[in-house]
């Protein structure tokens, strides 16, 4: 876990997310995941890049299944930007950092 970034779960979800003032990128991740591995070092610069204006979370898929359920997480990495306690934005996979900030940056 990156420096700017801080680890979430379904006990902390709510208040941690939901509830923020700030938008909030949500990095669903697993120890296992491949794709996951090359996507952290990307999900890291954006939250150092752009400290201030989101904040960044890390959620563990395999011990937060809840959530996942909940959002219709099916496949990971999976990118979720909520804005105002709802999801506005969803990047499934790995994708390259231009096309990530491309979608996030209306929401900042």
């Amino acid at each position: 876990m990156g420096a700017k970034t801080f680890e979430v779960n379904e006990a902390d979800f709510q208040t941690k997310v939901l509830e923020s003032s700030e938008p909030v990128l949500v990095d669903f991740w697993a120890e296992w995941c491949g794709p996951c591995k090359m996507i952290a070092p990307i999900v890291d610069e954006i939250a150092t890049e752009y400290e201030g204006k989101i904040k960044v979370a890390k959620m563990d898929a395999d011990v937060n299944p809840e959530v996942l359920q909940a959002y219709g997480i099916l496949g990971i990495p999976t990118l979720l930007l909520f804005k105002n306690g709802e999801p506005v934005e969803r990047i499934t996979g790995f994708r390259p950092k231009g096309e990530i900030v491309k979608k996030l940056i209306n929401h900042v």
